[in-house]
């Protein structure tokens, strides 16, 4: 089974990633029961987890950006408000 990791770089200050975060918390919901499927929220003002490091090694340079990773490898970034339905296809994708 494939790991997947959904990583979410935002900030406290950004009004679109509080959005972003409303559509996080309903994807959350839907893959709650998958254990091949985890989901990070990074905040690129702070360096917790190596925060600093994911932001430099997937170029993160605005937020709300989305990355995910399949068995700890790029698969696939979102830049800005991304819609549900496509980060679920790309999760699903991801997990086959």
């Amino acid at each position: 089974m494939s790991k997947v990791v959904v990583m979410d770089f935002m900030a406290e200050w950004c009004g679109p990633c509080k959005m972003q975060d409303h559509i996080m918390e309903k994807l959350k919901e839907k893959f709650k029961d998958d254990i091949g499927v985890e989901f990070k929220k990074i905040d690129v003002d702070e360096d917790v987890d190596g925060g600093f490091k994911l932001v430099d090694k997937y170029s993160i340079h605005a937020v709300p950006t989305l990355v995910v990773e399949k068995d700890e490898k790029f698969f696939s970034k979102f830049v800005g408000v991304t819609k549900l339905e496509t980060l679920e296809r790309k999760i699903k994708e991801a997990l086959e």
